[in-house]
């Protein structure tokens, strides 16, 4: 089997290489090796309503779904399986079944005479009820002394899995390791990874190899540095286990599906990922659409000339995280405008705008840009497009359409006009847009001549200009640069090289990632490409910015994905984050209903992590990101947590949700909702 020759997370960062792996089995579906992406998702109904579990399983299984995986909580819900698994079967249904464990050893034993898979998490399988408290390892000999309980533990399932054949997923999660692994690495991508060492060491002592990885976390950012130092350290041992790969508790919608496709299509583009779930709160049917997406990406790009020039020295260090950062808009002793509203220090959001929307009803645009109204003037607010691009201007002679332009740049909403436009028909303070090669050879040839009234430019940078070219930029120091990789290319890969080359070359100035779409494109792939693509490049650091550009779309759906994909690569936040387990078996009540009536009171709260936990398995675990929490405690019965710790425990659900607001405020992070600003008729 080939491998890196060097220390290295992949195969290949200048293109998608898959990574070899052994194949593991479970029942009919292969995965690993050479097979293609396997997909998954889970159940929500009650484990023990046998025949309404038989039913959703059916319905995953033909909407395209390799595995579905179904909660086993206990002894009841172990008993139910075997009449599940006989149902299927007779229904002439072989889809492999995975069982999720979580506390319950002698549960994964009974239920691995039934299913296919087992899924159990180290940071509960054998150390018990999930706990924060703090132990002190004087002497890191007792660290591993107790290694011996979970031996224990552990070792009757894995010589039970060996004998029938079964799968295994040995799946860890961030903010759901052990006391014992907390103590000792730190709730850290490292302490995940090596807690997942330690129940691998246990199948290879007993030569049980049928089990692949998983690190999960609600954060992408985590998500990534953990698989990638998994596969990092796996390289480094000689191990080829496959990889199953899902964000924990994404969430919903776009939402939802934005940090999965940041997390999940991030490391399929680097050849990493074997089997995947999206992890929605919707019914699982609907997470096998954008899963079926994303594991497109998992493919090698067809070979033709120029998919990505080789990269001479690039190297994505798992842990600790670095921010590329690029320079900020200064202002000039001769500027008329305020040049430094363009970008925005936390990442920036930049939107294409036909130039015949200024000529209708001006409010309305104002809007969609995301700024605020009084009396029929635009205000920039935190969700405001910070500049836009505009191809086509106005005509000279349009008043309308100039004053509402003139209106935006007074409140610090710039306009990047293509240089032959903007000369055709000049605009006082535009942004001269030109391609880097043009700026260069203008350069060598005196200096670049701006359109009458324009004192800045930008330049496109297309993924084909030399190492010379791109570090000609510290020199031109335009005001930023769109990254338009060229149509041909691996934008990902393309990327990276350009990213390597301004690297060695000092440059600072800013990079705002360019995604264009044609007509063909629905917004589920607007969301999984700009996901995979630019979110993969954010989460290594990599960018300042970005821009969605399709026109045939809605401008204000494209600039709320453009921030839900800053906020997914844990760059700026402009709204409330809500952090929610996909309804299962366990789910104490109606999640949707409960979160949509939470969002209402506090979908204000901009930096604020909310999870909301259908039950106690998924509570205190899943809430690593989390700012506050309302858990699932009893039936009817609330917790509220402030991070890991519970506050209040029992509330009624009627109040729940009012007591969460109490809490919010006395910890001082309550904003009043904001009073609508008055329209012009």
């Amino acid at each position: 089997m080939s491998r890196p020759t060097v220390k290295a997370y992949c195969e290949s960062t200048h293109q998608t290489k898959r990574r070899p792996t052994r194949t593991v089995t479970a029942g009919k579906v292969l995965i690993g090796g050479s097979h293609r992406v396997a997909l998954q998702t889970m159940t929500t109904t009650d484990t023990r309503d046998v025949q309404g579990t038989v039913d959703q399983v059916k319905k995953c299984a033909d909407a395209g779904a390799d595995l579905v995986r179904i909660t086993v909580q206990g002894r009841k819900e172990a008993e139910a399986c075997m009449r599940i698994r006989e149902q299927l079967f007779k229904d002439r249904y072989d889809v492999p079944l995975v069982a999720d464990i979580h506390f319950q050893p002698a549960v994964a034993m009974m239920v691995a005479e039934a299913f296919e898979k087992v899924r159990i998490n180290p940071g509960n399988f054998a150390d018990g009820r999930k706990t924060f408290e703090t132990i002190n390892y004087d002497d890191p000999a007792e660290f591993e002394a107790e290694r011996a309980h979970i031996e224990e533990v552990f070792t009757p399932l894995v010589l039970k899995c060996k004998e029938l054949n079964r799968a295994m997923r040995i799946g860890t999660n961030h903010g759901s390791l052990s006391a014992r692994i907390l103590s000792f690495y730190g709730d850290t991508p490292r302490g995940m990874v090596q807690s997942a060492f330690e129940f691998a060491d246990i199948c290879r002592k007993h030569d049980y190899h049928n089990f692949v990885f998983s690190m999960k976390a609600s954060n992408p950012l985590v998500m990534v540095q953990a698989y990638r130092l998994l596969a990092e350290e796996m390289y480094s041992k000689s191990w080829d286990y496959p990889l199953h790969l899902g964000v924990t508790e994404a969430g919903e919608g776009e939402d939802g599906r934005m940090k999965s496709a940041i997390g999940i299509g991030a490391l399929l583009m680097d050849g990493l990922g074997d089997t995947i779930r999206v992890s929605l709160t919707e019914d699982p049917e609907y997470e096998l659409d954008p899963c079926r997406r994303l594991a497109g990406w998992g493919r090698p790009l067809p070979r033709r000339a120029g998919v990505c020039l080789p990269l001479r020295s690039w190297r994505v260090t798992p842990t600790p995280f670095k921010r590329r950062t690029g320079d900020l808009p200064m202002q000039k002793e001769a500027d008329t405008f305020d040049f430094r509203g363009v970008l925005h220090r936390d990442g920036s959001v930049l939107s294409a705008v036909d130039g015949a929307a200024f000529s209708r009803q001006a409010d309305v645009l104002y809007k969609q840009l995301g700024c605020k109204l009084a009396v029929g003037m635009p205000f920039k607010d935190i969700a405001t497009s910070d500049s836009i691009l505009v191809r086509q201007l106005p005509d000279l002679n349009n008043a309308t359409a100039r004053l509402a332009i003139k209106r935006l740049q007074d409140v610090n909403v710039h306009l990047l006009v293509p240089l032959a436009e903007l000369a055709a028909k000049p605009l006082a303070g535009a942004i001269t847009l030109c391609d880097l090669s043009e700026a260069v050879k203008a350069h060598r040839q005196g200096g670049l001549k701006l359109p009458e009234g324009s004192t800045r430019f930008a330049v496109s940078i297309h993924g084909t200009e030399s190492d010379e070219e791109l570090a000609m930029l510290q020199q031109l120091q335009p005001i930023l640069a769109l990254l338009d990789i060229q149509e041909g290319l691996s934008t990902l890969h393309a990327s990276r090289r350009v990213f390597e080359s301004l690297a060695r070359a000092n440059v600072t100035v800013p990079i705002v990632h360019h995604m264009r779409f044609g007509p063909e494109a629905c917004r589920d792939d607007i969301v999984i490409r700009t996901g995979s693509i630019v979110g993969g490049l954010l989460v290594d650091g990599l960018g300042e910015g970005v821009l969605i550009e399709a026109p045939h779309e809605d401008l204000e759906y494209l600039r709320t994905t453009s921030f839900g994909l800053l906020q997914g690569s844990r760059m700026r936040n402009i709204k409330t984050e809500y952090v929610s387990c996909p309804s299962c078996g366990r789910t104490l009540f109606n999640l949707q209903e409960v979160t949509d009536q939470i969002r209402q009171k506090t979908g204000h709260l901009p930096g604020v992590a909310i999870a909301v936990m259908g039950c106690i398995v998924n509570g205190p675990g899943e809430m690593a990101d989390a700012d506050f929490g309302y858990v699932g405690g009893a039936p009817g019965k609330i917790d509220l947590y402030v991070g890991k710790e519970v506050v209040k425990r029992g509330l009624p659900m009627e109040s729940a949700c009012d007591e969460l607001v109490q809490l919010i405020k006395d910890h001082g992070r309550w904003q009043d909702l904001p009073v609508e600003e008055l329209v012009a008729a």
